[in-house]
């Protein structure tokens, strides 16, 4: 399940169906429910008058548990204080704790289409700080960049991923934007989380094969042996 604002819940002409957070779904083979509301956030309720902790009860919390909850916010917090964005953001962690014991949870920092307002780094540092006090994997999408440059100035990946409104992505935005989740899901040993199971280890990077090399004839007389180099 993921629980979110207008990046996982659609806007303009990308509805609910082909967000990231259903991208993501499709690439992983998951069934996915996407709950939350566009303009609201840990603290923000927006339009609606409801907050993230809100939009949990009314949508999700009545719902069996799912494998796993990935609760993706805080751009629309960028007018609120950092110490109450952490503040929701641990209580909201509770909440699902309490009602769901046994899913995975996973937090994803604040989207931005393009260069994030000055306010933006301290929202992801409450709410990274939040879920490290709770436990909780944190994926940091501005560190990571998922978003580059700028789609007013033609820049970056936003000129292809942003619609023109310097915000929302696109079809294709969406689709990359999965794809970026997929991998760090993976790294995360989080893409076939079960109910109550611990998370896997993430798979190894590869390590090459030693290559033999023949040796010469030493000066004990040991000729045409073979040795494996070290690691």
């Amino acid at each position: 399940m993921f629980l979110g604002e207008s990046y996982a819940t659609g806007s303009g002409r990308v509805d609910t169906h082909q967000t990231y957070a259903t991208e993501t779904a499709r690439l992983l083979g998951w069934q996915v429910v996407v709950a939350g509301h566009s303009g609201t956030g840990l603290v923000n309720g927006g339009s609606l008058g409801k907050r993230f902790a809100e939009l949990f009860i009314d949508q999700l919390a009545w719902r069996p548990a799912p494998d796993m909850l990935i609760i993706a916010g805080g751009h629309n917090d960028w007018r609120r204080e950092p110490p109450k964005v952490e503040a929701a953001t641990l209580s909201l962690l509770a909440q699902v704790s309490r009602v769901w014991p046994d899913t995975h949870v996973l937090v994803i920092g604040p989207l931005w289409g393009g260069d994030p307002r000055p306010e933006a780094p301290a929202i992801r540092d409450a709410m990274k700080s939040a879920t490290g006090t709770a436990g909780v994997p944190f994926i940091d999408p501005l560190a990571e960049r998922w978003i580059t440059g700028n789609r007013k100035d033609k820049t970056g990946n936003a000129a292809r991923y942003v619609m023109p409104d310097g915000i929302h992505p696109t079809r294709d935005g969406h689709r990359y934007l999965a794809s970026r989740l997929v991998a760090d899901l993976d790294g995360l040993g989080l893409t076939e989380p079960r109910l109550g199971e611990e998370v896997r280890e993430p798979r190894p990077e590869p390590r090459p094969e030693p290559r033999p090399e023949r040796s010469t004839q030493g000066a004990e007389g040991a000729s045409g042996s073979l040795r494996h180099q070290g690691p």
